[in-house]
């Protein structure tokens, strides 16, 4: 049978006295949690542990006695070794390690008085199993912070029986209370345990605490008045709910709506994994804000935003230009091909129009630019992510007319790709079964299969002057889509960065725990198996996919296959304006 002892590595030096942690229910096992200095007065001891086990509903006891030789010492093992008497367990263990050399001596005293090293002996002569005694080495610190094994609550009770390390990781989540008493502190009891150096906590941390709670209260009041305020009928009618889920930036506030409502709870973080969403959202948050700040620094700076308002609208006056030249070259025989002269010239001089409303409305709009880029620059305060939503709704406003064009485009040329793949069919006797959703054998007569052939033959001469148009501003619309593409994927990028999680990766690493490894420490005759657990760190891929804080996604959900499908007939393409459901 094995015998395997929990020993803190932070007690390797500590003071003579009583080894206090807890004998595993079902296992051979002990955690030892912390070392109770001499000089003690038993009575205190037990006083203490029972108000401790209270808080924790740890069953914590007294597991044997530690010894660390010094000078003035020499009566003191005897003393400790007799108090098994006061402090009766089942077994008692008595490790004690001299100054110099780096492993324990461990006895392990039987409730009837007998040691464990006569029973081996014993084992020995007679053949059988042989007792062994391993001492684990833990680093208490990242075992209680690892949240490896979290502890579950009274009402959360598993099947499964718990195995031995997870019940380890859990007594020592649980006995918190019993480390905040510091070997610093005045009172009866002096203790070794992983805060016997200093509490991690500063007064600053535990002030911003406290002060936390009403600042969370009176943002929660501000959110909910906003969620109030968009509650509204008026903002829920058809055409202003069509607008607002058109616009990023109002995407974009809304995002950060539900996310605030999140962070700025007072209600404290139920498990490790909302913990961890909140702290990501809240660094995000700070994130964007810094990188907003940035840019508006950057911005009023140099009297860059009226160099930037002269600059737009030449360059608006340049596209529109552009687009001018390549109707006209439409309009005649571009790349050589020969096009259908009447609806090449009704098509052409349709978009023409089209384009000199809107140079005209630019240059309706142009006083007013300055002034319009001055207050969108203020908008970055909110962050970096609203001032990136509002250029993409201005780069969506400003090519209008591109995507104008490319609607007239795919909806002429989907109709005429409907029209003759519908009159194929006619051609092979068959036809689509709008209620049961499928093509089906149908008889036509001689007039029919006549007026078929004429529609046919007028669509399929008339298809590639359509489908040049249709390349030409399908073209066109994806290099804007691109650049708004560009533009959505930072926002979602700065949104659902793990940042938190990335930092305690490369600073704590054991917080984020994936599992444990063992490896000997010392292997000495005449004394038990040493071993050191470390705690497996989680990959950086594994954070970023278990902690990417969730967002509104404004991509497709299509294939390449299906969009390509989409672009061959004709139908209508919104890549980044598509509603979606919400992601929690």
């Amino acid at each position: 049978m094995v015998l395997k002892i929990f020993f803190p590595q932070c007690c390797n030096t500590a003071d003579s006295g009583l080894l206090v942690g807890r004998w595993i229910p079902g296992h051979n096992s002990a955690v030892v949690l912390a070392v109770v200095h001499y000089p003690f007065i038993p009575g205190q001891v037990k006083k203490y542990l029972s108000e401790i086990q209270s808080q924790t509903q740890v069953d914590l006891a007294v597991l044997g006695s530690w010894s660390m030789p010094k000078e003035g010492q020499e009566g003191l093992d005897s003393f400790l070794k007799d108090l098994s008497t006061i402090f009766p367990q089942k077994c008692w263990l008595q490790l004690s390690r001299e100054i110099g050399k780096r492993g324990f001596t461990c006895r392990v005293v039987q409730n009837n008085g007998t040691l464990l090293q006569d029973k081996e002996q014993k084992s020995d002569v007679d053949g059988s199993e042989e007792d062994k005694i391993i001492l684990v080495h833990y680093d208490q610190r990242k075992v209680m912070l690892s949240q490896l094994h979290p502890v579950q609550e009274a009402d959360q009770k598993s099947e499964i029986e718990p195995s031995e390390l997870r019940l380890v990781f859990q007594t020592v989540a649980q006995s918190q209370p019993l480390f905040f008493l510091d070997k610093y502190d005045d009172g009866p009891l002096k203790l070794t345990h992983w805060q016997s150096e200093g509490r991690e906590a500063s007064i600053i941390a535990e002030l911003l605490k406290q002060a936390s709670v009403p600042v969370c209260i009176c943002l929660t009041w501000l959110l909910s008045l906003w969620l109030w305020f968009c509650s509204f009928r008026i903002l829920n009618i058809p055409p202003v709910k069509f607008i607002t889920s058109k616009l990023s930036t109002c995407v974009q506030s809304g995002y950060r709506a539900v996310h605030f409502k999140t962070v700025f709870s007072p209600k404290k973080a139920d498990t490790h994994m909302d913990f961890m969403r909140k702290a990501n959202i809240f660094v995000s948050f700070l994130v964007d804000i810094a990188l907003g700040l940035l840019l508006i620094s950057w911005l009023y700076r140099e009297n860059r935003i009226s160099k930037l308002a002269n600059t737009l609208v030449p360059v608006a006056d340049h596209v529109a230009k552009e687009l001018q030249q390549l109707l006209e070259w439409l309009m005649g025989a571009p790349a050589g091909l020969k096009m259908n002269k009447a609806l090449d010239q009704v098509l052409g001089r349709f978009f023409l129009y089209h384009i000199h409303l809107w140079i005209s409305y630019i240059h309706l709009m142009s006083p007013f630019i300055e002034r319009i880029l001055w207050y969108v620059g203020l908008s970055a305060c909110l962050g970096l992510t609203f001032a990136l939503s509002i250029l993409s709704d201005i780069v969506a406003l400003l090519t209008f007319h591109i995507y104008c064009f490319y609607v007239y485009g795919a909806r002429l040329y989907c109709l005429k790709i409907y029209g003759l793949s519908s009159l194929w069919r006619l051609f092979r006797g068959k036809k689509w079964n709008v209620l049961r959703q499928r093509v089906d054998s149908c008889s036509y007569d001689l007039d029919q299969l006549f007026i078929g052939t004429l529609l046919f033959t007028i669509l399929l001469f008339l298809l590639p002057t359509t489908a040049l148009y249709y390349l030409v501003f399908t073209l066109l619309r994806l290099v804007v889509v691109l650049f708004q593409g560009v533009i959505h994927l930072s926002v979602d990028f700065i949104n659902s960065f793990p940042l938190f999680a990335i930092g305690l990766r490369i600073c704590r690493p054991y917080r984020l725990a994936e599992g444990v490894k063992f490896k000997v420490l010392c292997e000495e005759s005449g004394s038990p198996l040493h071993l050191m657990m470390e705690i497996n760190p989680l990959k950086c891929s594994s954070v970023l996919q278990r902690y990417r804080t969730p967002t509104y996604s404004c991509y497709p959900k299509d294939s390449w296959a299906a969009l390509c499908k989409k672009l061959f007939v004709g139908e209508l393409i919104y890549p980044w304006k598509q509603k979606t459901d919400k992601t929690d």
